[in-house]
């Protein structure tokens, strides 16, 4: 990437070391990609009780985009959108933030598993991966028109087309039991491993540990299967918005994993 490309400031907290320069990306491009493809996000934020001394985790459904720039690409600056019930303690302490001006400071990860790489030896075993840690600011959507356009866009990220495909608009109880928090982005990195074992030449010289362990890439990714129809269910056959998109992302998965076999390390 040129020093041109639009990407987030590089902090320590947000600096990759290990393997930095060939794994580490700053870029919108890369990070935001990461977020808006990984189905389930992991969102840490510290509690209120000043006994409890460890930090929550909670896995969370999000999305980044840009409610003032709706067509906004992947490379501009946006923000990310969290859905959540309303009485839930993160809701709350969003809510709430006491004494942060500027909202509720979370940190969000996002990964992709994209192959079990087998190497020589245990040490050098892994994984291909594309990962991304971010850090923000988090305060609740109020304006109706932008909580629905948030609400609209997490569901299609569920199944594209899935809002429109559903009952809607949601009712009042629904608007007022389900929060929306806008994180706004300070800085965020991404660490992406591609690429076939990395093992030491020594090993690469042992001609009979080659001869006996198998070395290589098993290409890993999300498979999404045949839809089963639920108890309720009175539609006889699966609506073309939910195949396309299973047949869709199971191969672009496919392909994704594939070409990191042949990347870099």
């Amino acid at each position: 990437m040129g020093d041109d490309t639009p990407s987030y400031p590089k902090f320590p907290r947000n600096t990759v070391n290990r393997y930095g320069k060939p794994r580490g990306k700053y870029d919108y491009e890369t990070i935001h990609s990461i977020v808006n493809t990984t189905p389930v996000l992991h969102v840490s934020f510290s509690t209120a009780d000043e006994e409890d001394p460890f930090p929550a985790v909670l896995p969370m459904l999000g999305f980044m985009g840009s409610f003032s720039t709706p067509d906004a690409l992947l490379t501009e600056a946006l923000d990310l959108y969290i859905h959540g019930y309303i009485s839930s303690r993160l809701m709350k302490l969003g809510n709430t933030s006491p004494g942060e001006e500027e909202g509720l400071p979370l940190t969000v990860s996002a990964t992709h598993l994209d192959g079990l790489v087998l190497a020589l030896t245990p040490n050098h075993h892994s994984y291909n991966f594309r990962s991304a840690v971010l850090h923000g600011y988090a305060k609740p959507v109020t304006d109706e028109a932008e909580k629905l356009w948030a609400m609209e866009k997490i569901t299609n990220n569920v199944v594209e087309e899935r809002w429109a495909n559903s009952r809607i608009p949601p009712t009042k109880t629904e608007m007022t039991s389900t929060q929306i928090l806008k994180v706004s982005i300070v800085d965020a990195s991404a660490k992406v491993r591609e690429g076939p074992p990395g093992d030491d030449r020594a090993d690469l010289k042992n001609e009979e540990l080659r001869k006996q362990t198998w070395i290589g890439v098993v290409p890993t990714w999300t498979h999404y299967g045949t839809p089963v129809p639920g108890p309720e269910n009175r539609v006889a056959k699966v609506p073309e918005h939910i195949t396309n998109y299973i047949k869709k992302e199971n191969a672009a998965g496919e392909k994704k994993a594939v070409e990191a076999t042949k990347g870099g390390k």
